[in-house]
């Protein structure tokens, strides 16, 4: 999960994707970068930390031209070394920068064929350098001076024949314009729109979630279908084309649980009333399981939770109130690098308020429960605050599965599900009762939104992996190089 976007202005564009990126913080807070391109001169700043930190007016000030793309980093593949924040860049040909989220299943493979067959040494080992070089590569095939928006396209389908996985990309070439598209699957959001400027023409915007748009006055004009490919010129005119033939759209469900921003519209779904959705089914299944429950307060897991939560509370017709502040200045713990990290942080974020919880039969809600010691630690502060009883529920089922493509869940030992049964999830989080939201309430949930979505990618509740390359020797590789473990002993031998 990361959050991309790219614009093409009559005038500058650094201060629009600045203010982007700060509306996509939440999908990304490792690293944050701008590229641009003005007069013929490429200009980049990138650092790790939150766009406020890596961005000052000096920075701004060298940040010229009417072009842009802006990148945030939450790392999933690699380490929180600087030389993986992006966007990234590459001379041949043209000078082409890169913003991608998502992850590439056959990133090895293509990184041989990169050497071997085509003669393009990298520099990190980050599947987002490996897509830059595949599409440079392409786009060089072409062997023009100044590519037209035909030849864009053609380099586009010759790319998605090479790469596998979750990609929703923005490439810039410079002195030609931004190209974005989506792999042929729709794994990943993209989105794109246009703000008129009198008589100079309109500007356009691509980026992974529609409330950017929203924010800085841009009317969307559509989601970028799986596939599909969007060129706008460095003058300003806009193209798209299909590049792959019949795509079958699996947009990932936990946009809809956690990732996304709820005021979101991603493929024509509402995130806020999806949740809503959640929130009402998993009312029906407590109503069913437990007609006689003793249930006196609802109370949410800020934030992400807290729309199911309500809507829950709702249905069973029981009081909802908020008991947890939380400390806005704490980053999404779920989203950072180390569980350590993750479980100091669930403290300092959140602080029971006493007389909400004191001698009530409280049930908490959660958007998801992943590695189960930071919802053991929030049952831990709602005794302290005095409970009678702390019941558990959340809205996604759980999570049992590595995902491959873009999310933080690499090693199943971290999962609290992986062979673990609900009533033993239970013990491990001290819960006096646990409830799981069921896979076709959470899909309907989402697809009612959009009937026509026929299927989500749900690998990490079901293990079905929707690429089809995905075999236990990759998994366990991936989680060979990609667990909690393994980033603290590479960070102890850099």
């Amino acid at each position: 999960m990361c959050g991309v976007v790219g614009v093409v202005s009559k005038s500058e564009v650094s201060p629009m994707i600045y203010d982007a990126l700060t509306v996509l913080q939440h999908r990304g807070q490792d690293a944050s970068g701008i590229a641009t391109f003005d007069k013929n001169k490429f200009h980049l700043r990138k650092q790790l930390g939150l766009v406020r930190d890596v961005f000052r007016d000096q920075h701004m000030l060298q940040l010229r031209g009417s072009m842009g793309i802006g990148h945030l980093r939450y790392p999933t593949a690699g380490s929180q070394d600087r030389e993986l924040a992006q966007p990234m860049y590459v001379n041949s040909p043209y000078g082409i920068s890169v913003s991608h989220n998502g992850n590439l299943t056959n990133r090895e493979d293509l990184s041989k064929e990169l050497i071997e067959k085509n003669l393009r040494y990298l520099s990190t080992d980050s599947d987002s350098e490996v897509l830059l070089n595949v599409f440079a590569h392409e786009l060089q095939r072409q062997g023009t001076s100044k590519p037209t928006e035909k030849e864009i396209f053609k380099a586009v389908k010759a790319t998605h024949k090479r790469v596998r996985g979750a990609y929703a990309v923005i490439f810039m070439i410079n002195g030609v314009g931004i190209v974005g598209f989506r792999d042929p699957f729709g794994i990943r959001p993209l989105i794109f729109g246009s703000k008129e400027k009198d008589l100079l023409g309109p500007d356009y915007m691509i980026a992974s979630e529609s409330t950017v748009l929203d924010t800085l006055g841009f009317k969307i004009i559509k989601d970028v279908n799986p596939g599909e490919a969007v060129f706008i010129s460095l003058e300003g005119k806009m193209y798209n084309e299909a590049c792959i033939g019949n795509p079958v759209h699996t947009p990932c469900i936990f946009e809809y649980v956690y990732l996304a921003r709820p005021d979101a519209v991603i493929d024509n779904i509402s995130v806020h009333k999806s949740r809503m959705r959640m929130g009402a089914a998993l009312a029906k299944k407590i109503k069913k399981i437990k007609p006689d429950h003793d249930i006196e307060v609802v109370i949410p897991i800020p934030e992400s939770s807290t729309t199911s939560a309500l809507q829950l509370a709702t249905t069973l017709g029981i009081k909802y109130t908020e008991g947890f502040v939380k400390n806005r200045y704490i980053g999404r713990t779920f989203i950072m690098p180390f569980q350590k990290k993750r479980e100091k942080s669930v403290r300092q974020k959140l602080n029971p308020i006493e007389f909400e919880f004191k001698d009530k039969v409280v049930l908490l809600v959660d958007d998801s429960i992943i590695r189960g010691t930071t919802s053991r630690k929030i049952i831990e502060m709602a005794r302290s605050a005095g409970a009678r009883k702390v019941y558990f529920a959340s809205a996604a089922p759980p999570m049992r599965y590595q995902n491959v493509y873009g999310i933080d869940m690499a090693a199943t030992n971290e999962l609290v599900a992986h062979n673990r049964t609900e009533v033993e999830i239970e013990e491990y989080i001290g819960a006096d009762w646990l409830i799981y939201q069921d896979l076709k309430d959470l899909i309907e949930a989402a697809r009612t939104g959009n009937p026509s979505i026929q299927q989500f990618e749900c690998s990490v509740f079901d293990g079905n992996y929707i690429t089809a390359d995905i075999d236990s020797s990759y998994l366990q590789r991936l989680e060979e190089t990609r667990s909690d473990y393994k980033k603290i002993q590479k960070l102890k031998l850099d």
